[in-house]
């Protein structure tokens, strides 16, 4: 049992490292008089340049943490919107139906995480931006997605288009 959690927190430290992209806040709406806010946060794709994605969250203050009790956690709620903010250029990503993380940020002390995960949609020639929760024992169904064409002059691939 010992072995077991050496290597959960061996993990769950490593997890904090991982090569992601990085949010950058440009907005921050307050909801109640709580302090509770909705942020907003820009996030560029590290592997595809060109594309900005704005994921919102909900941010609780000290005194709803206070009030309710439960001190280490966000709700799961979000949302994605995702655009072409300039020439687009594609790196070498993950081609599975499973995509790969691009963004991931803690909605809890250790356990619960907001993931931004991307997959690329080959019959369309569409990249999908899939904004969700990542709980270690109990999953959400609470999700947001947001998807970008990938047509025109102003898409390139570095490796060549996958066909």
């Amino acid at each position: 049992m010992t072995a077991l959690r050496l290597r959960l927190a061996l993990a769950t430290f490593l997890s904090l490292f991982a090569a992601t992209a990085h949010a950058d806040t440009v907005g921050k709406v307050g909801v109640d008089w709580m302090g509770n806010d909705i942020m907003i946060d820009a996030v560029s794709d590290p592997k595809v340049s060109g594309i900005t994605c704005h994921v919102t969250y909900f941010d609780r203050s000290v005194l709803d943490r206070l009030q309710k009790g439960n001190w280490f956690e966000d709700p799961s709620n979000n949302a994605i919107a995702c655009r072409q903010t300039g020439p687009i250029t594609i790196g070498d990503i993950n081609l599975s139906r499973s995509g790969e993380e691009v963004f991931k940020s803690g909605l809890s002390l250790i356990w619960k995480k907001l993931v931004v995960t991307r997959i690329y949609d080959r019959k369309n020639d569409t990249l999908i931006y899939l904004a969700h929760s990542r709980e270690l024992t109990n999953g959400s169904a609470k999700m947001s997605i947001s998807t970008v064409p990938l047509f025109g002059e102003t898409v390139s691939w570095s490796n060549g288009k996958p066909q």
